[in-house]
Order: C-alpha cells, then structure tokens, then sequence
C-alpha cells in the first residue's frame, strides 16, 4: 500500500511540475503537489509506525509533534510574508532542506558505521551537498533581504580555492571509506562538511546581485539533489524521485535563466554579474536626463493608441501592481491597446512578475515575455518602465565593454516615448549604469510608483 501510495504521489509530483509551465494552468499545478505531498507523508508516516522498534503510541506522539511545529511555523510565515519578500524566504527554505540532508547524513553515519561502501558514499555526497546547499542559501537570504551587500566577494584566487575545497573533500572521502567501522570515521566527515559549509558560503558570496535569479534556480537544483541524497541514505523511493525531479527543474530552469542573459553556468558561478575585475562596473551618469510628471505622462497616455508596461523588481517594493492593472482596465475602456512585457529575469526569482501581476488580476493574455513582444516596441506609442533598469539597458546591444553585454534586453528604447518611474538615478541591482535614462525620448518620473500611478490615473 506504501509503494503504491508513493507511486501516485510521483505522478502528481510530475503532473504539479507540468502544471506550474503555464500560468493559467499554475493553481492546479500547487493543488495537485498539495495532494501529492500529503499522500507522501500520510504513507511515510503510516510506514514509519510499522516499523518502529518503539510502541507506535511513542513514534505517534513524536511524529504528530514535529508536524504540529512545521506546520505551524511555515503557515505563519506563508500568510505574513510579502511578495517582495518571497525570493529570500524561498531561498531560507532551500537551507532548510541542506541542513535536513546533514543532519539525515550524520544520523545514518551513526546509526550504521559499518555499512557497505555505497552507502557510505551516498552518506558523504549528501552531506557535502547539503552542507553547500545550506550556507550558499543562507547567503542568497541575505543579500535578497539587503542584509549585506549585493556586490561580488572577490577574493584574490578564489576558482583555485573552490577547487582546493573540491580536491580536499574528495581526499577526505578516501579517509572516511578507509575509517569506517572505527571510531576515527565521524573525523573525516566532520572536516570534509565545514569544508562544504565553508564552500557553499563562498561560492554564493562570490556572486554579484544582477545573477540572483540564476542563484535562486542554482539553489533549488542544489536542494533537491540534497533531498535526492537524503532519499538514497534513508532508503525512501518517493524521496529519491522528488529531489531528483526538484534537482533537475531546478537545473533546467537555471539553464533557461542563463540563457536570458546571454550567459554560461559556469559563468554564474566563477563570477559576478555586474563586475569586471574585481569591481562593480562604473555607475556615473552618462548625460542629462529629462523630468516628467504624472499629470505630463497621462496626457502622453491620453494621445497613444498603443502602451506597453515593463515591471521591475521596483513595481513589487512599491506595491503597485495594484494600481497600475486599475491604469491599464482604465486605458483598454478607452480603447488603447495595452499590453505587459516580462523579461525572463525581471525581479528577483523567475515568474516573480507574473505571480505579481496574477495576483492584480491582470489578464493573463496580455502578460506577455520577452519574445513575443520585442519586435512591436517601434510601433508602440507610451512604454512604461516600472521598476525594471538592468532588464530594459540598450548597452547590452551597443557597448562591447559593459559588463552585461550581450544580454537580451527589452529594447524600449525603439518606441515613440519612453516613461521610467525611479526613485532615483541610482542604478540598478548588477550595479551597471543605464544609458536609457539619458536619451531623447525618455522621461523619468520620479517618486514612489504607486503614488505616481494613482496620481496619473486621476490625472486621466
């Protein structure tokens, strides 16, 4: 009955992957991992009583207190955290699954001291990468939530020190097969995990903010290998099929992410966005920009007969994805055409703007990506820019040296006129100055974009 309980719940797993790749069919696709997830656990701990060496009531009792506090403490924070906030609390989530994978490691090393190689392999792996996975998420935590810099750590060798890490790790791998039944065995693999804290710090240390989307992508791949792990250590199928599945989604969708901005993996990893020798690229202003207000930009919307609206990570700070579906329902009444363009790495994990235009009850056909939408800028009367600055850069397309060269950008800058809300002139998340602000067509309207919004929509 467990086996065939775990195998529906892998097929909802799969069918929950399928459905979150189309946002109309997303909320069936979190329904159905719902349901997966629950059977998982119902037949875990159904299998975990029949087993246990204890009286069941024991077992019970135990299991029902562990739900009783994950469930209470990830409900709190699912109904308090704010969307901005949700990249660095999905990232605090990736850690939890790496310390889950050490501590399963540890509690197997323990239990069985003399297993057979494989195993003990398979315990090793997976503390190694659940130790990564742990402190390279808690440092993505923080810079997501501005608790320390956004800037590269770049220490002077740092490729030979991972590679060093990478080389002892695989030494001490060699100690601990050879030590294992004694009690020297817990030494190496002591050493061998604050080595791969000490990694996984670095290695997401060493990565500029504008790469965070990739990092958040990287982390998840990481956390469900280190569940994977976790599966082979315990014995667990469903376990193995889920990280595996969480691993290689995760693997896939940092791929898609590295695509969108022109940029290798392996690139992401040896080095940060926004950064050319060590340094975060120059951030002076590269000529005078033109002010606008509210009252200019709803005459301007007024006269236009086609709009597109590009949202940043800014729109999410500001809260004013609400405002801004109230301009776009006002301007389609009247018979604009308006439409929203999403880069694939706008904000600060992938789909953020589309979860946040979804939950403004923006149609989800006039939500469109990248792709579909750069060829119709030239015919395009009103861009608005909200929030968005590394997305929207046109010296990705002309200037050779700058550090985000190459990356496909929005090219707003081809319609008629071009409006960025900002708060300043400040740049934007990679560090990298933004030669748009400066051309003849754009105005910057300056201010909170929600305010700013509301103003022109009583302004119209």
């Amino acid at each position: 009955m467990v086996q065939a309980t775990y195998v529906v719940a892998g097929i909802l797993f799969i069918l929950s992957l399928a459905g979150l790749s189309r946002q109309e069919s997303a909320r069936r696709g979190n329904v159905l991992g719902m349901i997966g997830m629950a059977l998982a656990l119902a037949a875990t701990v159904a299998l975990a009583l029949a087993q246990s060496a204890r009286p069941w009531q024991v077992t019970a009792a135990l299991i029902l207190v562990v739900l009783v506090v994950g469930a209470t403490v990830g409900t709190w924070r699912a109904r308090n955290v704010e969307m901005t906030q949700m990249p660095e609390l999905i990232a605090l989530l990736h850690s939890f699954v790496g310390v889950a994978a050490v501590l399963v490691g540890f509690g197997s090393a323990l239990s069985e001291p003399g297993a057979d190689t494989v195993h003990l392999v398979e315990v090793f792996l997976g503390v190694f990468i659940g130790a990564v996975t742990f402190t390279g998420s808690v440092v993505a935590y923080l810079k997501l939530s501005a608790r320390v810099r956004s800037a590269p750590l770049m220490l002077p060798g740092r490729h030979w020190l991972n590679l060093a890490a990478v080389v002892a790790s695989a030494a001490l791998l060699a100690w601990y097969l050879g030590a294992a039944g004694s009690g020297a065995g817990l030494v190496p693999l002591i050493l061998m995990t604050v080595i791969a804290l000490a990694l996984g710090w670095h290695l997401v240390a060493s990565i500029g903010g504008g790469d965070m989307p990739v990092v958040v992508s990287m982390l998840n791949s990481y956390s469900g290998w280190a569940a994977a792990a976790a599966g082979f250590m315990l014995g667990n199928d469903l376990l193995i099929i889920t990280g595996a599945l969480v691993g290689a989604s995760g693997a896939i969708l940092s791929y898609l992410m590295c695509r969108a901005m022109n940029r290798s993996f392996v690139s992401v990893i040896l080095g940060g966005f926004g950064a050319e020798g060590g340094t975060v690229a120059a951030a002076g202003e590269q000529g005078e920009h033109r002010e606008t207000f509210a009252a200019e930009v709803a005459e301007l919307l007024t006269n236009a007969g086609s709009v597109i609206v590009v949202p940043g990570y800014g729109m999410a700070v500001a809260k004013a994805q609400y405002p801004v579906a109230d301009l776009v329902e006002k301007l389609r009444d009247r018979g604009v055409r308006v439409r929203f363009a999403v880069h694939p790495v706008a904000g600060r994990l992938p789909g953020h703007m589309n979860v946040l235009l979804a939950e403004a009850k923006v149609p989800y056909d006039v939500v469109l990506g990248m792709d579909e939408i750069n060829g119709d800028f030239p015919d395009t009367d009103v861009v608005l820019v909200i929030g968005a600055n590394d997305t929207v850069n046109p010296a990705a397309q002309e200037d050779p040296r700058s550090p985000i060269a190459g990356m496909p950008v929005l090219e707003v800058w081809r319609a008629r006129d071009v409006v960025v809300f900002k708060r300043s002139m400040a740049t934007g998340y990679a560090g990298v100055q933004n030669p748009l602000f400066f051309r003849e067509n754009t105005a910057m309207l300056f201010g909170d974009a929600k305010d700013q919004v509301e103003r022109i929509i009583q302004a119209l």
